[in-house]
């Protein structure tokens, strides 16, 4: 395959994950207005973001089979379908529970992107590039939310007009997926090595020598997102009511985050090719769990500014997951390991915004930053017990050996 093509991947992959992001983002900008029409109370708000992410957790192993079986551009087409006919379909929505439906069903969409252009550029790019080439593209998440964030200063309070336009909008990436990118040749390669009719399944994640990398993979993701999500679900509100910022200051300092967290993408991508993907990620989750619970500590508004996008810096988890768990993972289930661990967590996470909440309502949302913290701490613990990824140890080995050959002056 020519070389050049790497960058086709690497470029549309952005993009399309991007949109991914976006669609994924837009929903907490529209809740004020889509509570006030169907007048939800917070929890049934709060329902629409846990239909989401429950979809995403459901799509890793769905979408996850379907790349392995049928072929990672088939599966990344079907998803960018699902996620732009489900979001444009919100225009029309005629009431609350249709609107959990319609997320639900576009959650499954939008859950399987990730797993499936993470196989894409780790099957494209070589080992000791496939670090950055992955973060890289995975930066594009917080892009997406200052896109949705755009998006909704020009569109509000005409949430359904931005639910259409940001739907449609997604037929970019659509037509990426379909004219520019081709079919993994190492998937196909794979493939042709099976007997007629025979499929990866689910079952073969929790064969020996398999399991342990599946649940502990899982339990590492699981922990991330629930810190994750539990924590910047509720940042606007700890920012609004407990440190006294307006709601406009609100918006700068999660932009402010937001790039801060574009450049922990880039940044821990180099590290990761340098240090290896494992360590990088030892750092991402330790250096979260520290900074965050510091965060909510802060009570200076000028602390807090220049703060929230260091310990951003560090919640860069998803873009080394990308190229981590997809080499934990063989080819043949690479695309349902790296989906199903990735995914269960953010499933399980649909429900951290509620429990964090549950804490802020009984202490404040500081102390649930601080235990969001504690998560991301645990997330790492978990990670000790997961192996180097491949492409590392190799590596190493190379770099060993050379150290040991002679060369005549």
């Amino acid at each position: 395959m020519h070389s050049s093509y790497k960058w086709i991947v690497l470029f549309g992959a952005f993009i399309i994950y991007l949109f991914d992001a976006l669609e994924i983002a837009i929903l907490s900008f529209a809740l004020p207005a889509v509570s006030q029409e169907f007048g939800l109370e917070p929890v049934q708000a709060g329902l629409l973001a846990t239909a989401t992410l429950l979809g995403m957790g459901f799509s890793g192993p769905i979408m996850g089979w379907l790349a392995d079986n049928r072929g990672r551009k088939f599966a990344l087409i079907v998803c960018l379908i699902v996620f732009i006919a489900l979001t444009a379909a919100i225009y029309v929505v005629p009431n609350f529970g249709v609107f959990i439906v319609l997320r639900f069903v576009a959650g499954l969409g939008l859950g399987g992107v990730w797993s499936i252009i993470s196989a894409f550029v780790v099957e494209t790019w070589p080992p000791h590039q496939r670090g950055k080439a992955v973060a890289f593209v995975l930066a594009s998440f917080p892009i997406g939310g200052v896109a949705a964030a755009q998006l909704a200063t020009f569109m509000m309070p005409n949430w359904r007009l931005m639910f259409l336009i940001a739907g449609l909008s997604a037929a970019l990436p659509l037509l990426i997926a379909i004219f520019l990118f081709k079919e993994s040749a190492v998937w196909q390669e794979e493939r042709a090595k099976r007997e007629p009719g025979e499929n990866a399944n689910l079952n073969e994640l929790f064969k020996p020598g398999i399991a342990r990398v599946t649940i502990f993979a899982s339990l590492v993701a699981t922990a991330a997102f629930v810190a994750y999500y539990g924590a910047s679900t509720w940042l606007p509100s700890y920012l609004e009511t407990e440190r006294g910022l307006e709601p406009h200051a609100v918006g700068q300092f999660m932009t402010w985050l937001n790039l801060g967290m574009f450049a922990g993408y880039i940044v821990f991508g180099w590290l990761a090719d340098k240090i290896g993907k494992k360590n990088a990620l030892l750092i991402a989750m330790f250096g979260s769990g520290v900074l965050m619970p510091l965060y909510g500590i802060v009570t200076d508004q000028s602390v807090l500014l220049w703060l929230g996008p260091l310990y951003a810096f560090f919640m860069t988890f998803a873009g080394l997951f990308g190229s981590y768990l997809g080499e934990l993972f063989p080819t043949r289930i690479r695309a349902t390991g790296a989906g199903f661990t990735f995914n269960v967590g953010r499933g399980i996470s649909a429900f951290a915004p509620m429990i964090l909440g549950g804490v802020a309502a009984a202490t404040s949302f500081a102390a649930g930053l601080v235990v969001a913290g504690l998560v991301f701490l645990l997330g790492g613990v978990f990670l000790l017990f997961l192996p180097k990824a491949p492409s590392d140890v190799k590596a190493v080995t190379e770099t060993s050996t050379l150290k040991g050959v002679k060369t005549d002056a």
